[in-house]
């Protein structure tokens, strides 16, 4: 009887650290340098229990691939049409479990001040990924340089391509580029129209030195903490998607970033 207890003992203590270990295992989250990692790096000294492991992603490493394929166990980096557009390309389900922050979509020059300095047959760097190709020439539209036709209306639902574009006035190329590349881009184009997070990697800050800035109120392409369907329940991906939303994080956002970055309660407050 004693060995036998001594041997339920023993088992009932392999499982115990076993479960602790478990417990501890870090939460693995794929992220873009600016700000992504930076705002998860302020998470871990906020909440140091919550057991984070940030993997920085370079350019041209698919985040969704690696959360598909269990690199991972979320992602933090894209847009909610971005990320629709990727389940469709993988034939996979992903779990969106926090709204975050939205990085205006830019338009940016080395060359010019004004938009009317833009010469005729100008040059125009745009994203070459569906989402965010659209989402530039929406941009563009808004800030009078082109015309869409009929019936794009919607940034979230009608997806443009320059085929689609109904007037262009100054006869503008428009030239698909991969996002990362755009920054370098600038000194040899008119005008270029880069993502929040890469015009902050290049030096750029968008809320000064952008021609034309996405508005925040309203905008479909906030930033989202990605996770796969078997994972969304667990407790570290909930903790997680809690300080994201907090008030903490929103601060170290709106001080840090100077409306180059706006957390979401601050963007859906704007009237």
């Amino acid at each position: 009887m004693l060995k036998k207890t001594g041997l339920t003992l023993a088992v009932l203590s392999a499982l115990f650290v076993s479960f602790e270990a478990v417990a501890v295992e870090p939460l693995r989250v794929a992220a873009d340098p600016v700000p992504h990692a930076q705002i998860l790096a302020y998470i871990q000294k906020i909440d140091p229990q919550l057991n984070l492991k940030v993997i920085e992603i370079p350019n041209g490493v698919n985040s969704n691939e690696l959360l598909v394929h269990g690199d991972v166990d979320a992602n933090y980096f894209q847009h909610l049409p971005y990320l629709q557009s990727q389940e469709q390309a993988l034939g996979e389900k992903l779990a969106v479990a926090a709204t975050v922050h939205i990085e205006p979509l830019g338009i940016y020059s080395h060359r010019h001040k004004r938009f009317d300095q833009v010469p005729v047959k100008g040059t125009v760097a745009v994203p070459n990924n569906v989402t965010n190709l659209s989402r530039a020439l929406y941009l563009l539209q808004d800030n009078g340089l082109i015309k869409l036709k009929a019936g794009f209306n919607d940034p979230a639902t009608d997806q443009a391509t320059p085929r689609d574009i109904a007037e262009n006035p100054r006869q503008l190329k428009i030239l698909e580029i991969e996002s990362p590349q755009i920054p370098r881009a600038l000194d040899d184009v008119d005008l270029a129209v880069i993502n929040g997070n890469y015009a902050l990697e290049a030096g750029l800050v968008p809320a000064k030195d952008a021609l034309g800035l996405e508005k925040a109120e309203h905008n479909p392409y906030a930033n989202i903490l990605v996770t796969t369907p078997k994972l969304q329940d667990d407790p570290r991906i909930k903790q997680l998607a809690k300080d994201l939303n907090s008030s903490q994080v929103a601060k170290f956002i709106t001080d840090n970033y100077s409306g180059s970055v706006i957390p979401v309660a601050v963007a859906e407050s704007t009237p």
